[in-house]
């Protein structure tokens, strides 16, 4: 019986035949396959690293800390050579100007170039200055010597505006005037003699003395030349120039004598010793100079009586200024540190106690403590608002103005004894008076 080659396929199979692989080959095969894929992929891996390191070096990506966490940067950066150092090369200025720390002798060098008043004695070498003095100056002379070391001062406050006078202290734009001209001042001007208007800084002020000092950004101004008021003799002639009644009649002059000298006048809380003069001054010439008759500023203006004693009563002639020996070391030391160390201070805030509000809660006569200041030694003792004051060193006071004038005796440092009024019980309280500065 023979038989077709074909009858052993089905109608679905191929005709022509190919010999099937063993399994042994079949797994050979598919794990060659797996080789070359595994070759290609790492291949492709090694290509794409190599691009990130380019990426890295070409472009610059660096992660930085900073105070908010890390900061990734992107930057361009030029190819370094693999000698180049990590750091960014120091440039050639840097490298001969490193940045150091001033040393003591160098803050020395420093605050002796600060500007200082400098006083000169009189032509004369005697201790008068009478108009009739060899030597002596015309009224005409002496303005047309000073008018140019004489500005007016402009201030904006939060109550509107207000005006005063200065003195040029220095070519470099340091201006001397008066505290209560400056006093709460949003903004400060200054116009010359010649009509050139700056904008000021307050160096520094201090209100006990009513002295300050500002700084414009000028050169080449008319310095002041300052005297010696320590010779001064009643009946020695005198000159004021300043703006009364403010800018309008600035550049004004007035003639007198020295009325009086070391004339203790209490001012607020504050004692001062001044020059009292008959040269009229008025609202507007505080902060300008008092000239002797050899052209130099012995003095700066500060008040006049006006109405000081009496409502009632016109007061005309009695004026006062601030003896130029007087400001000479304050002023120094305004410049120098921008205020007055040493001024005493209890560390409070007070009013006086009103007499209805007293009566009617049946309190003792004394300053109401309004505020604590929290760095003063009043606070570490105890010594808390609604505290009421009575006396200091034993000595009773019931207005601010009592307070301060027996605060004033002392320095920053001394121990005082406060008596304070508590709930009904007074008792005493020793307390270190601490620097206004620090206040």
């Amino acid at each position: 019986m023979s038989f077709d080659n074909n009858s052993f396929y089905d109608d679905n199979s191929t005709k022509n035949w190919q010999p099937q692989p063993t399994p042994m080959e079949d797994r050979r095969r598919r794990h060659t396959g797996k080789w070359i894929t595994a070759i290609v992929i790492l291949g492709l891996l090694a290509l794409a690293v190599t691009g990130t390191v380019h990426l890295v070096r070409d472009v610059g990506v660096t992660l930085n800390r900073s105070d908010n966490g890390f900061l990734l940067t992107i930057g361009t950066q030029p190819p370094q050579t693999a000698s180049a150092p990590a750091e960014q090369p120091q440039t050639a200025k840097e490298a001969e100007s490193p940045v150091q720390a001033e040393t003591p002798a160098q803050e020395q060098k420093a605050a002796a170039e600060l500007p200082q008043l400098t006083i000169t004695q009189s032509p004369a070498g005697v201790p008068t200055v009478a108009a009739d003095e060899e030597g002596a100056l015309s009224l005409q002379e002496i303005y047309r010597r000073c008018i140019g070391s004489v500005v007016s001062i402009a201030t904006v406050t939060p109550s509107g505006k207000a005006s005063g006078t200065g003195i040029i202290m220095s070519a470099d734009g340091y201006v001397i005037t008066n505290h209560h001209v400056i006093k709460n001042a949003q903004a400060v001007s200054v116009l010359t003699s010649d009509s050139q208007e700056y904008a000021a800084s307050v160096v520094g002020s201090d209100e006990t003395s009513d002295l300050a000092v500002l700084k414009v950004e000028a050169d080449g101004l008319q310095a002041a030349e300052f005297g010696d008021s320590s010779v001064l003799q009643v009946g020695d002639s005198v000159a004021a120039i300043g703006d009364p009644l403010g800018t309008a009649l600035r550049g004004t002059m007035t003639d007198g004598i020295v009325s009086a000298i070391n004339r203790d006048l209490t001012v607020n809380d504050r004692t001062m010793s001044l020059i009292q003069t008959n040269a009229a001054l008025n609202n507007g010439n505080s902060g300008g100079p008092l000239i002797n008759c050899y052209g130099q500023v012995i003095g700066i203006n500060t008040m006049k009586m006006g109405n000081f004693y009496s409502s009632s009563t016109t007061v005309e002639g009695i004026g006062f200024a601030i003896p130029i020996d007087t400001a000479k070391p304050i002023i120094d030391e305004l410049i120098e540190k921008g205020y007055v160390s040493g001024r005493p201070a209890i560390g409070i805030d007070g009013e006086t106690l009103p007499a209805t509000y007293r009566i009617y809660y049946r309190l003792p006569q004394g300053i109401y403590v309004t505020r604590v200041y929290q760095n003063s030694d009043a606070a570490a003792k105890g010594v808390s608002e609604g505290d009421i004051i009575t006396a200091i060193n034993g000595v009773s006071v019931t207005t601010m103005e009592q307070l301060n004038r027996v605060k004033n005796q002392y320095t920053a440092g001394d121990t005082i004894t406060l008596t304070i009024y508590r709930g009904g019980v007074s008792s005493d309280v020793e307390i270190i008076l601490m620097d206004r500065a620090n206040a």
